[in-house]
């Protein structure tokens, strides 16, 4: 019987750096230590001016090849999460294919999903091959979230950075385990003026009457073509919605909080981390925080943390292991990996 499992991950990070120091002199009114306890975050990762997804993700595929765990030739699928494309068309998983040197016999698909981007896509890869559709699937995600924001908007600004995460999905022969699964997955699309970017779609044009920049109760400056988040309402729907999210895998799995080995929630920032530890109770040792590098690099946070748990010893083989993304959409989906 044919299963998937996730073999392997690699990320790459832009090179310009944005630390909290450079933010604090930017913004006197936030110093380092009230970034960091609300954050956890010391630096965030920002792509350059020309520097677009599809580049920062051929960057960590390029880095999966050189491993060894595979070579472009054996791939059979591309599935590219983001929410930041070259282009609105062509697909840029198709350009993707093209610069990797992948066979033309291999499908491309973008998604346009953010923050559960990650999990939903694990469940997409296990789907292809567990139907027979591809043996092999690179499971990519990248974001340039910092195109977006206005430089004077810090609500943000001490938030996200740009990164991509390469992931490879393979078939392997069933030994008795599920390596992946199973999953749950949520929507609730009337939360999408909390997180969102208002122009630059079909729905609202970019003009210039829209660019104009105003200034928020806060002190914050964007325009409408800017990221806009409301901070306070994706905290309160991550709290409300999350819990139930992890009760229902369990239930789903047949299993106890005591069975999982490791919980990887998407690293949106260490504040609302600890709240949702804390609410469900999970040991602060098996709950991985691992954003302080990087930032939120929305759908690559969680394979991002994945790789330096791997790295730092407190991943490995045999563990069970929960992820859990949330956010822009509203969406939010958890699944099981058994780590290989």
């Amino acid at each position: 019987m044919r299963v998937a499992a996730l073999k392997a991950i690699e990320y790459h990070l832009p090179c310009e750096i944005l630390s909290s120091e450079k933010l604090a002199a930017e913004f006197p009114e936030w110093s380092v230590e009230k970034i960091d306890a609300k954050t956890g975050i010391a630096e965030r990762h920002i792509a350059a001016e020309t520097e677009c997804s599809s580049d920062l993700a051929v960057q960590a595929a390029t880095k999966l090849f050189q491993s060894g765990v595979c070579q472009p030739g054996e791939i059979d699928y591309i599935l590219f999460c983001t929410q930041s494309p070259d282009y609105f068309l062509p697909t840029t998983a198709c350009l993707i294919q093209s610069r990797l040197g992948i066979p033309q016999s291999a499908g491309a698909l973008d998604y346009n999903l953010g923050c559960s981007g990650f999990v939903v896509g694990l469940g997409l890869a296990k789907g292809l091959i567990e139907t027979g559709q591809a043996a092999k699937v690179l499971l990519l995600t990248g974001e340039t979230y910092t195109k977006f924001i206005n430089k004077r908007d810090k609500s943000v600004r001490t938030l996200f950075g740009d990164a991509a995460a390469a992931t490879l999905v393979s078939v392997v022969e069933k030994t008795g385990q599920v390596p992946i699964g199973p999953f749950v997955y949520g929507t609730d699309g009337s939360g999408a003026g909390n997180l969102i970017v208002p122009t630059g779609g079909m729905r609202h044009r970019r003009t210039s009457e829209i660019a104009e920049v105003y200034e928020d109760q806060s002190g914050n400056s964007r325009s409408q073509d800017d990221l806009f988040m409301n901070g306070a309402e994706i905290f309160n729907f991550t709290l409300r919605t999350i819990p139930g999210c992890v009760s229902a895998l369990l239930d789903q799995a047949d299993l106890g909080m005591e069975a999982i080995d490791l919980f990887v929630f998407h690293q949106a920032n260490r504040f609302m981390l600890d709240h949702l530890r804390k609410k469900m109770k999970i040991p602060e040792e098996k709950f991985v925080l691992e954003m302080s590098h990087s930032g939120n690099t929305v759908s690559s946070t969680i394979p991002i943390a994945l790789k330096c748990a791997q790295q730092d010893g407190r991943l490995k083989s045999g563990d069970l292991v929960m992820l859990v993304g949330f956010g822009v959409g509203y969406s939010w989906a958890a699944g099981l990996v058994r780590w290989i």
